[in-house]
């Protein structure tokens, strides 16, 4: 980024983002995955084509980033019931079967890179450690009932 950006122009386009973009989001947690998808992994930085051209590509880059750490602290509040069942929202949007889904997750572990570069140690523990228990839960749902009646536990 060559100059650095005006706060209050920041401000503007991540207000415009929210209210354009992110507010069609109905979780905090597809929200995350957004803003992460929106950074290039070699660089660290963020591009949006349409802020861009609104705003500038550093003051987007710069708004982009702002709104990763607000959605990041967000979820990093969130209950482990309320992660549960943004989990099972964002998993049923994929349209991936849930099995297949949770084995991924369990796997690849996508949620590594979904953070903001700049969060704290510690909060990303927190939350990576949150989805780990997220997915065992969704795994025991789908786990047959083990008294043998072949139904699915569920809450």
């Amino acid at each position: 980024m060559s100059s650095l950006p005006r706060r209050l122009d920041v401000q503007e386009a991540a207000e415009d983002l929210r209210g354009r973009t992110l507010s069609a989001l109905p979780q905090s947690l597809d929200r995350l995955i957004y803003l992460a998808s929106m950074r290039d992994y070699n660089t660290g930085l963020y591009y949006h084509d349409g802020l861009a051209a609104r705003f500038g590509q550093d003051v987007a880059c710069e708004a982009l980033a702002d709104c990763h750490r607000d959605v990041f602290r967000q979820l990093v509040a969130c209950s482990l019931e309320n992660v549960v069942c943004q989990m099972e929202a964002y998993m049923k949007s994929t349209h991936t079967g849930p099995g297949e889904f949770l084995a991924a997750w369990r796997k690849l572990e996508p949620y590594r890179v979904a953070v903001p570069v700049e969060a704290d140690p510690l909060s990303a523990q927190l939350l990576f450690s949150t989805f780990k228990i997220a997915l065992a839960i969704l795994e025991a749902r789908l786990t047959p009932d083990p008294k043998g009646s072949g139904a699915l536990l569920r809450r």
